[in-house]
């Protein structure tokens, strides 16, 4: 697996999804390489559980920009897992994680003639609401040029295979819907503490809980445009927003100028047993993203048993259902989130009952065990697909030399003939 973050570096949710998935893939029997980035004091090699990691450092010259960082972390990359495969072997399989590894994927995959599986977690075009500079054309050529080098592709929601299907103009039945997972052991023996809940509310405050990155298409602004509402309605409420990203100051600006900000905490970064511990503190957790592929982070608090209220984007659309298992919100429309988080609020019967059906949806559908059977399965489909293509070629070329040996062979007959010709006249 080539990937730019695995635990512990985690910068999104690629890090999780490949550390569990390779996990139960080493469960099933099979045997998982990864190769990544080595941020700070990280080993250079690691055997995590049967999963061998190995991290490359990035060049000593400084790069002008993130672009440049990235190509050079790939070359870097592809040099590490030809070592790697000239030692041991070649890999039957490449499973390359969004644009960031595309480089290093389509060198290995084309040197060595290994098939590639490429999961594309999120769109450059998606994130920004389309391409708007340069920077973002790039990336977004570079995604292309990965699911078009990819012998077969991943989404994790119906949505990104019509967004993908859409965007990059893939043949439709070249991209595989597999949703990403949880460990469905995550909050065995976590139980609610008070002591750790008073850092953030009140005991009488009602704790309506936000976690993930502090970024635009996540869609904080409209949770915190969302708060006069839901205070009004419910006065003992506290919106206790955990996480970190580009725009904390421009988020607390926003809560301060709306006279919210002893209404609203910003936690910063948790670590993942302080995220843990603040699920089982939350009474509602909200997830207002204007795109959303996934949404692990919603099956995060469904799995800890709080009441979940989505937008009506991506994946989180395809995850809830109004009313049966969580609440959903048209995205960016604060009074439409105040609405559904109320409901919960008000209505202890319809938070108990919606939070039960969850947990149990998540067990059945967003399990490990399953997706990576369904992952292996497209493994296999990707080494076939490959196979067939080499048996064609060879077939092509056999059929070319036998075309190619029948037309000189007919060329030295009419050769031989017209000499004859010419000779018998003569």
């Amino acid at each position: 697996m080539l990937t730019w973050e695995y635990p512990p570096r985690i910068v999104g949710g690629i890090a999780r999804v490949v550390h569990d998935l390779s996990k139960r893939l080493i469960k099933d029997g099979h045997e998982v390489t990864v190769v990544t980035y080595k941020d700070g004091d990280l080993p250079s090699y690691e055997n995590d559980k049967g999963v061998e990691v190995y991290r490359v450092e990035n060049y000593m010259i400084h790069p002008n920009n993130f672009i440049d960082w990235v190509l050079q972390l790939n070359f870097n990359m592809t040099a590490k897992a030809t070592e790697i495969m000239n030692k041991q072997g070649k890999f039957d399989v490449i499973h390359a994680h969004d644009w960031l590894v595309a480089s290093s994927a389509k060198a290995l995959k084309q040197a060595f003639e290994i098939p590639m599986v490429a999961t594309i977690h999120a769109t450059e075009a998606g994130r920004n609401s389309g391409i708007h500079d340069e920077t973002q054309r790039y990336i977004n050529d570079t995604e292309w040029l990965l699911t078009y080098e990819a012998t077969e592709v991943i989404v994790n929601s119906n949505f990104m295979k019509g967004h993908v299907q859409g965007l990059f103009g893939l043949p439709f039945d070249k991209i595989n819907v597999i949703p990403n997972g949880i460990n469905l052991t995550n909050f065995n023996g976590i139980e609610k503490d008070f002591d750790f809940r008073r850092q953030y509310a009140a005991d009488n405050e009602k704790m309506i809980l936000y976690v993930g990155r502090l970024v635009y298409e996540k869609g904080i602004q409209h949770l915190i445009s969302a708060m006069p509402k839901i205070l009004e309605g419910y006065h003992d409420a506290k919106l206790v927003i955990a996480g970190k990203g580009g725009m904390t100051d421009e988020l607390k600006a926003q809560a301060e100028a709306m006279g919210l900000s002893q209404k609203i905490y910003f936690t910063g970064y948790l670590n993942a047993k302080q995220v843990q511990k603040i699920y089982k503190c939350a009474d509602v957790a909200v997830f207002p993203s204007t795109y959303e592929p996934f949404g692990i982070v919603a099956l995060e608090a469904m799995l800890a048993g709080v009441p979940t209220v989505v937008s009506d984007v991506g994946g989180l659309n395809e995850i809830i259902d109004h009313g049966v298992n969580g609440m959903k919100s048209y995205a960016g429309n604060p009074n439409s989130i105040a609405d559904s988080v109320l409901s919960l609020l008000y209505d202890g019967q319809l938070a108990t009952n919606v939070s039960k059906k969850a947990k149990q949806k998540v067990k059945e559908e967003f399990n490990w065990t399953k997706i990576a059977q369904d992952t292996h399965y497209i493994y296999e489909k990707a080494i076939c697909k490959t196979v067939a293509e080499k048996q064609k070629e060879q077939i092509a070329q056999e059929n070319a030399k036998k075309t190619t040996k029948a037309r000189n062979t007919e060329n030295e007959i009419t050769s031989l003939l017209s000499f004859k010709k010419k000779h018998a006249y003569a």
